[in-house]
Order: C-alpha cells, then structure tokens, then sequence
C-alpha cells in the first residue's frame, strides 16, 4: 500500500476553505493521505514541479491536476485515488 499524496496550491484568500476541506477529508482516512499545502507567493517549491499557477489547484500523486473543487470532488478524487492504490 502506498500512501496517496495530495497538494493543493493556495492562490488567494478565498481558496484557504479548499485547504481546510482537503485536511478533514484527508484526516478521515488516517496515515493513508500525506497532505502539502502550498501558499503562492510565499511557497515557491511547486513552482519547479508545476509551474506557474493562477487558481487554487488539488494535485494528487502529482499526476491528477483539480482545479475546479467542492467538497463532493476533493472527497471523490481521495478516495478514487485511494482505490488505485491498492487499498
């Protein structure tokens, strides 16, 4: 079982809520999920990975990019990721 990896790049003050719903939905599955969180203009590591981002955008196992997000599509996206990885 490998661990499912979700990063999400905060990119204004209005996404900060897609963070907090990213954490819980995160916590509810244990040690299963790592979560990074990412703040544009003060983080810079994604930027070598993903590059410049404009919207608050979910990225799972660095692969799966999300940037249209409700709770319903945060909580879909984990656990599909999930399934894939053997659990």
């Amino acid at each position: 079982m490998s661990k499912v990896k979700v990063e999400f790049i905060n990119t204004c003050s209005c996404c900060e809520e897609y963070g907090r719903i990213i954490r819980s939905v995160a916590s509810g599955h244990g040690d299963k999920v790592e979560v990074k969180i990412y703040i544009a203009g003060k983080d810079f590591d994604y930027l070598k990975k993903y590059g410049p981002v404009t919207r608050g955008t979910m990225i799972i196992n660095g692969e799966k990019r999300l940037d249209t997000l409700s709770r319903e599509i945060i909580e879909k996206a984990i656990t599909d990721a999930l399934s894939r990885s053997g659990d």
